[in-house]
């Protein structure tokens, strides 16, 4: 045996190996995932390390598709009164013509099985139990290697979980593992690995330094993650844009040019944590705020997104040219026309702050300051939390966007309930007192952001 775990991924076609390790190695470019049988046509591997360590190695096989006949053929090699054991009946079948013509995807599976320490059994839980299988697991059997079932998409509501472990206990096989690689439980990892290790002694210190290893690279990224979604709101928070508007259309125009800039900020945060996760563009969908190749399909300053995610505008205008972004006043000195122009009169858009300093003398110079609206910093914290917890349920195997569910309810989540009703963190409204920080970063900003972050987890 190798001080390197040599594992091999089998199972009959199109039951989700190559799924399987996309989902360990966090890579969903590794092998091709189909749903037409028979996609992976050779052997491919790849490692798992701990601390820079190689622990494990996967090897990805072809699917298993005619194991009845296959048995049949082997049974054909042994001379009545011959008495063989499992290993040698799969050598001798190997060292035949029809390992490389009839049963050659067959013969590629049992030659990495022989030559790995231990076979993970790939079961797609939905399908039913049929000869087929039991047939796979006794050719598998015969290659005298540990062999650990696991049972995957056991999330559909299709799945046949119960029946298969029934199943596999009649053949021996108790220690069974569910793992679904689209949507894989939050400790489905840990008990996969754990399984193994208590199947594979000799490996288990190896195999709980990745265990290890692992949990503290998933708590790393969701402090990551919080950390990036702080940057965000804290920057659209303390945004202050001033603006020598003489009219409304330049005023107008101001605003869409801050618009603009929030959808990319947000964006820019949308595609980090994609990567952050190691997933593409394209690997997340809302079912009620989609993303297309990765970007926000709906309007983020569209009051009809706020009402769907019961977000209710505070200061701003339900509905207008400048519903979304705060407008102070700096001078008072815009006509009745130009305000009602901009559709703020009725939905109380003015706001006067009374800050200080520079902002004093931008009021004495006739400018006007635009501000992100609190209700469009609720909007994007609730954007952004769906998106975390989207993606730390999500399979790298998954091969469908992922769909986000806006109707949350209050007992599922009462976090998204103080976002949508409660008081904004203070993070927040401390930062609409820090224009800087909208664009640098200073120890207070940075001490902001971790309270924030704090408050998002």
């Amino acid at each position: 045996m190798s001080v390197l775990l040599s594992v091999a991924v089998v199972g009959h076609t199109n039951t989700g190996k190559t799924s399987l390790l996309r989902t360990l190695a966090r890579d969903a470019g590794f092998g091709e995932v189909s749903d037409a049988a028979g996609t992976t046509r050779h052997v491919e591997g790849l490692r798992l390390m701990a601390d820079g360590v190689p622990v494990v190695e996967l090897y990805d096989t072809p699917g298993l598709e005619d194991a009845i006949a296959l048995l049949e053929f082997i049974d054909a090699l042994v001379s009545p009164g011959e008495r063989i054991d499992g290993p040698d009946r799969i050598g001798r079948f190997l060292a035949s013509a029809e390992a490389n013509a009839r049963f050659e995807q067959e013969a590629k599976v049992l030659r990495q099985v022989l030559a790995s320490d231990a076979a993970l059994y790939v079961v797609d839980a939905r399908d039913p139990v049929l000869p087929k299988h039991k047939d796979e697991l006794t050719l598998l059997a015969s290659a005298a290697r540990p062999l650990l079932p696991v049972l995957n998409f056991v999330a559909s509501p299709a799945a046949r979980a119960d029946d298969w472990h029934a199943a596999l206990a009649r053949l021996g096989l108790h220690a069974v593992v569910r793992f679904d690689t689209v949507a894989p439980a939050v400790d489905g990892e840990r008990r996969l690995f754990e399984t193994l290790a208590t199947m594979m002694h000799a490996h288990r210190p190896a195999l709980e330094a990745l265990i290890a290893d692992r949990e503290e690279e998933a708590v790393s990224r969701r402090t990551s993650a919080r950390r990036l979604v702080a940057e965000l709101l804290i920057e659209l928070a303390a945004r202050r844009d001033l603006v020598d508007a003489d009219d409304a259309a330049d005023l107008q125009a101001a605003v869409h040019a801050l618009r603009d800039s929030v959808r990319a900020r947000e964006q820019a945060c949308v595609d980090a944590l994609l990567q952050l996760y190691r997933f593409r563009p394209g690997d997340a969908r809302a079912a009620e705020l989609p993303l297309a190749d990765g970007r926000w399909d709906d309007d983020l300053f569209n009051p009809e997104t706020l009402r769907q995610m019961g977000v209710r505008l505070g200061t701003g205008a339900a509905a207008g040219a400048a519903a979304g972004v705060g407008i102070d006043l700096m001078t008072g000195g815009l006509t009745l026309g130009a305000a009602a122009a901009l559709g703020a009169v009725a939905g109380g858009l003015w706001q006067t702050f009374g800050h200080y300093g520079e902002r004093i003398a931008a009021r004495l110079r006739g400018h006007h300051e635009l501000t992100v609206d609190d209700a469009i910093l609720r909007l994007v914290a609730l954007r952004q939390r769906q998106l975390l917890i989207a993606l730390e349920g999500r399979g790298h195997a998954a091969m469908t966007p992922i769909e986000l569910s806006l109707d949350v309810t209050p007992a599922a989540d009462a976090d998204s309930t103080d976002w949508r009703d409660g008081r904004l963190p203070d993070a927040l409204r401390q930062a609409r007192a820090h224009p800087e920080w909208a664009f640098e970063g200073d120890d207070d900003k940075d001490e902001a952001e971790r309270r924030l972050a704090g408050y998002l987890g």
